[in-house]
């Protein structure tokens, strides 16, 4: 994972951009460097590091009615890290590709310095693993720091190379399972040091937002995927195929949490989880309409984002609820 980067050489041909490209590039233009930086840094998407260790810890807490917020503190911190080092990470590697030629918002474009940013997403990644070992340290148990280990695992080989599996379209499988079972899993285990059924059917949920996230993030970028050999599901089934899916994966997501209350795993409380409801039918109805004009879906994602906060923050919010009630 701390290999150096690829030589800068484009790995395949980088054809003419097309008017879409074009379009998708001119509404970044005009923008100034510091709304460019904010775009690359992302900061709404770090809920994706957050919302699975709340949720493992939110149940732990249900079942024990204890909770080290040191621990929970440290986790915190640590997948903060972490996915900093996969996004920083992912831009490098995007750019030796080419599949970024486009995106004005890459820290690679804005920097200049695609070895710098390498090491900077490595330091990341030394933080985020240094307090994940200062946990299985503490608590005399690698647990964690193997699960942790093999999420980062799954998270090199989505973009990394020689591997980059989500250019086979396998993005979304590897970022179910990194931030879903194996992240909530990992936090639960670091506040109770035990397995838990619940645990595991919420990993399911979390997992299937976070993923719905990346789903909607091709949208706008297809023809640039398609030029730099990345297929990715969106480019496989195409935008209009893609966005008629939506509503159903999000179906899927709520009648999901319904089944668990349903079937006594998860308290009623999280039921609270509904409130993300709003958020499902506008990303729902955003790409119904407009899912092959890139300049008015770009932020889909972002939609999907506010979908995972609010599910996410509600669910292990009710599990803390049927504690304290």
């Amino acid at each position: 994972m701390l290999a150096q980067p690829e030589p800068s050489k484009r790995t395949r041909r980088s054809p003419k951009a097309s008017p879409v490209q074009l379009a998708e590039k001119g509404t970044w233009e005009g923008r100034s460097r510091r709304q460019l930086w904010m775009a690359a840094l992302k900061p709404p998407m770090y809920s994706v590091a957050i919302m699975p260790i709340w949720v493992g810890s939110a149940i732990a807490y249900a079942q024990s009615g204890a909770m080290d917020v040191g621990v929970l503190a440290v986790f915190l911190g640590a997948a903060i890290c972490l996915l900093a080092w996969v996004n920083i990470s992912n831009d490098v590697f995007d750019a030796q590709t080419g599949v970024d030629k486009n995106k004005l918002h890459s820290l690679v474009s804005l920097t200049g310095r695609p070895v710098q940013v390498f090491w900077v997403g490595n330091a990341f990644l030394a933080l985020g693993l240094a307090g994940i070992l200062w946990l299985s340290w503490r608590q005399s148990d690698p647990t964690v720091l193997l699960l942790v280990l093999l999420a980062c695992g799954l998270g090199y080989a989505y973009q990394g190379p020689p591997l980059r599996l989500g250019y086979y379209g396998l993005g979304e499988l590897l970022c179910f399972l990194s931030f879903g079972p194996l992240a909530v899993l990992a936090a639960h285990y670091s506040q109770s040091q035990s397995w838990s059924l619940p645990a595991l059917a919420a990993s399911l949920v979390v997992g299937m937002v976070t993923s719905l996230i990346l789903f909607c993030s091709h949208f706008h970028q297809v023809e640039d995927d398609l030029a730099a050999g990345k297929r990715s599901p969106v480019a496989r089934l195409g935008t209009r195929r893609s966005a008629r899916l939506i509503p159903w994966i999000c179906g899927s997501i709520f009648g999901l949490l319904l089944l668990f209350v349903g079937l006594g795993a998860f308290p009623a409380w999280t039921l609270l989880g509904f409130a993300g409801i709003p958020f499902a039918v506008r990303l729902s109805r955003l790409l119904g309409a407009y899912h092959d004009q890139p300049q008015r879906i770009s932020h889909s994602k972002f939609i999907a984002v506010g979908l995972h906060f609010w599910l996410g923050l509600f669910l292990g919010l009710g599990f803390i609820l049927s504690r304290l009630g």
